[in-house]
């Protein structure tokens, strides 16, 4: 791959994760290889299952919800990256541990400044404060118009979670 991009897949709708497995599918399909970190997310889904069995994708995730735990996951995907093992890497929910000071924020601003030129890296979650969006050269943002939680319904097993 030429030059890689960093990827902000934000908002309040329902999608950001799906969007960077869609992409980490993508990828996996085209013979790129992919880290999927995740943050803040510790409940089995089914995403997952299918992501772990398909080839040339790693999943990360940390045991629990703490600093050392999110910056453990956080640094064994920035090895992957600049050992050459990685094309994709998505950091799913580092938004969210950025903004709850669950993740060390120099580390990861100083690696998106500095990534290897030819990885491709994608951060989902809420609320990307100004310096990821500056560091961005993709911004979606997903806006929820609709959602079924609004009448109490929950995450229902293969469409929410």
């Amino acid at each position: 791959m030429e030059k890689g991009f960093i990827h902000i897949y934000c908002g309040n709708g329902k999608g950001k994760t799906t969007a960077a497995i869609g992409l980490s599918v993508r990828a996996s399909g085209s013979g790129m290889n992919v880290l999927f970190a995740q943050f803040l997310k510790s409940a089995e889904t089914g995403e997952l299952n299918v992501l772990t069995a398909l080839p040339r994708i790693t999943v990360l995730r940390g045991k629990e919800k703490s600093l050392a735990a999110h910056n453990l996951v956080f640094r064994e995907a920035v090895l992957s990256c600049r050992d050459g093992r990685t094309d994709l890497l998505v950091l799913d929910e580092a938004i969210g541990a950025y903004n709850r000071e669950l993740l060390d924020r120099e580390e990861l601003l100083d690696f998106l400044r500095n990534k290897p030129e030819s990885v491709e890296v994608v951060l989902t979650g809420r609320n990307p404060p100004q310096e990821l969006l500056e560091l961005a050269d993709y911004v979606s943002e997903i806006q929820k118009v609709k959602h079924p939680f609004d009448k109490g319904i929950g995450a229902r097993k293969g469409i929410e979670k």
